[in-house]
């Protein structure tokens, strides 16, 4: 799976890719992860100030993002990809389609390229998404700075799916039928002057009555 993110601060990715399961499965070529500034896309004056945002028609607070720079870093992109027809375009909105883990799973299913579109400011011309018929999806119900802690949800989300992510088909939560609880060592914790301990019926042994309990869960 490949993932191309679209975004004006790439380096925010930089310490969340580099770890942990992800940065695993970058080592190991069971994904992939390119980025493209729509900065780079727009001809440097004298100054080099390159905006990338401008004021909203009708009026309103803030800035929006252009589409210009954003089409032509969305196209490169694309010319990046190995098979057009098996590759999504999304963008981050609030009134987008709710990411679940079902999307998660089809995405890996139907796609070998994602590509993100990460907007900042007050949100993006709104013709980006007409012209690639990008996909809105939000990641829940509250508003963020930018859509980078979005794309970051779902190249996480997404990637876990991918087989040998994990390591274990096992270790997708999702796939266990289990109570949010779980315990490790010690049997008994102890923490100011009171003793918590670990349910009796997890260490029965009895794999059934444990089984019964995490669902009853």
């Amino acid at each position: 799976m490949r993932f191309h993110i679209i975004t004006i601060f790439p380096e925010m990715f930089d310490s969340y890719l580099k770890e942990s399961i992800i940065g695993r499965a970058i080592k190991n070529k069971l994904i992939e992860v390119k980025f493209y500034n729509p900065r780079d896309f727009i001809k440097a004056p004298k100054n080099n100030y390159r905006p990338v945002d401008d004021k909203p028609y009708g009026g309103g607070p803030g800035m929006v993002m252009r589409a210009e720079p954003i089409l032509k870093a969305v196209e490169k992109a694309i010319s990046k990809t190995k098979n057009k027809k098996k590759t999504k375009i999304i963008l981050f909105s609030i009134a987008g389609k709710k990411f679940d883990t079902n999307h998660a799973k089809n995405s890996v299913k139907k796609y070998t390229d994602i590509i993100l579109i990460s907007g900042r400011y007050e949100g993006i011309d709104a013709r980006v998404q007409k012209i690639f018929k990008a996909e809105e999806i939000s990641i829940g119900d509250y508003v963020l700075t930018g859509g980078e802690l979005p794309a970051m949800i779902l190249i996480d989300s997404i990637s876990r799916q991918i087989p040998g992510v994990l390591g274990k088909y096992e270790s997708l939560e999702e796939e266990r039928i289990s109570s949010s609880e779980v315990y490790t060592r010690p049997e008994i914790l102890k923490y100011k002057n009171k003793n918590y301990k670990v349910p009796k019926i997890l260490l029965s042994g009895n794999h059934k009555k444990i089984e019964e309990w995490k669902r009853g869960k």
